[in-house]
């Protein structure tokens, strides 16, 4: 039937038109892809509005315009009753998978609108969504099933309200086919950084911290290391309830480390499993700190001498994985992600990894701030026009599939 002269004139008259302009996207020499960010520190969406040549390795992605937009305490709030956590109230789920995609879908035309940008010149949307849970097998451990992972903000409700295709929930993919959902960084990573002949890093210090290491030999080692700003970030807020992270390391700075809190820390059994994993704050949370600080017998009320010691923590912890990478060279380490505006961290990371040279993802045209959004981006370009074959050789953790549910407008 498909070799029949006169069908393509049928299907062409009976075909959806966005699935005619689907192919017409794939088609074209430089694609508009929205990206969109929203991480584990619930600081804002950020918006990177990108143009992309070609795919694969010949990709070329320039950044046109970017924007993090802040999330109100409303929407923080709502996000926190169900962000990881166990036991959740059902119904705040459900209404807020619609509701995070309607207030993203506003900021998205906001933000078009302050650019002026016609919503109909965007090809697509690429949009990550909001994690509310990632179950790891190696985190849950139930025998009876895998690897999981929830991010929410329907991609219908983006797509029908800005009017622009919409490609979400890219996590899903990677996890049938093997992996943890995360990190899906290291994809882009691949394609954009990747340096003949040399060992290149990619650190992003978000919520939790992850790496891509491309090794000159073309060998691929992408994890989660552990915290980021996440535990920083929710002691600050669990003790000042109006400050949500410590801005400049103001207060770390003022503290000095604790070094049997710094131990009682280092103990979760997280730190000696094998790469590749991945984690979240259904581990890494007050909790945790908690319990640590018990164990290690400190007062809780010491704000600057624990937040000193939790940000040397994730410096010491992002310095472990790095260590088993076996990279005896002067090596670029690209830093991007939150954690590159806390000079206390960036501090204790640079006198930790002295053989590191470390560089800003600036150098290739791509804020640091912006990395994730624009990668999401890439991915988006990679369904829709990419092949799948330029990541058979990757890496264990990175099969070999292109990622991404497709939303039509209505």
């Amino acid at each position: 039937i498909f070799g029949h002269k006169t069908q393509p004139a049928i299907f062409k008259q009976a075909m959806n038109p966005y699935i005619i302009k689907l192919q017409i996207i794939a088609g074209k020499k430089k694609r508009h892809i929205i990206g969109l960010m929203s991480g584990t520190s619930l600081d804002g969406l950020d918006i990177a509005h990108c143009t992309i040549e070609g795919s694969g390795k010949k990709a070329k992605v320039n950044l046109e315009h970017f924007i993090t937009v802040p999330y109100n305490t409303f929407f923080k709030k709502q996000v926190k009753e169900i962000f990881a956590k166990p036991q959740i109230p059902f119904e705040q789920l459900c209404l807020l998978h619609a509701h995070i995609a309607q207030v993203h879908a506003a900021m998205v035309k906001k933000a078009l609108k302050q650019w002026k940008i016609k919503p109909k010149t965007i090809d697509l949307i690429a949009s990550h969504g909001q994690t509310v849970f990632h179950a790891p097998k190696n985190q849950h451990k139930k025998k009876n099933f895998g690897n999981a992972t929830l991010q929410i903000g329907d991609g219908d409700q983006l797509a029908v309200k800005t009017g622009i295709i919409t490609l979400s929930d890219f996590r899903q993919k990677h996890i049938a086919a093997g992996g943890e959902g995360a990190p899906l960084a290291a994809y882009g990573d691949y394609l954009l950084f990747s340096e003949n002949g040399k060992n290149i890093v990619l650190l992003n210090i978000g919520g939790i911290a992850n790496f891509t290491c491309l090794y000159a030999n073309g060998k691929i080692i992408s994890s989660d290391t552990g915290p980021g700003n996440i535990l920083m970030d929710s002691w600050v807020n669990e003790k000042i309830k109006i400050q949500s992270f410590d801005k400049n390391a103001a207060l770390a700075l003022k503290g000095k480390i604790l070094p049997a809190l710094l131990k009682q820390l280092m103990q979760h059994p997280y730190f000696k499993l094998p790469f590749s994993k991945t984690t979240g704050p259904e581990i890494f949370n007050t909790d945790f700190i908690k319990t640590a600080i018990q164990k290690a017998k400190v007062p809780e009320e010491n704000l600057h001498d624990i937040l000193a010691t939790l940000n040397r923590f994730t410096a010491e912890t992002i310095t472990a994985a790095l260590n088993k990478l076996n990279l005896s060279s002067k090596t670029k380490l690209y830093v991007s992600g939150g954690g590159l505006h806390n000079p206390l961290l960036m501090q204790n990371l640079k006198i930790l990894n002295p053989i590191m040279d470390f560089r800003a993802t600036t150098e290739k045209n791509i804020l640091p701030d912006a990395k994730e959004a624009v990668l999401f981006a890439l991915l988006a370009n990679e369904t829709l026009c990419g092949n799948t074959s330029v990541f058979k050789k990757a890496g264990k953790n990175l099969p070999a599939i292109n990622m991404g549910k497709i939303s039509l407008p209505a």
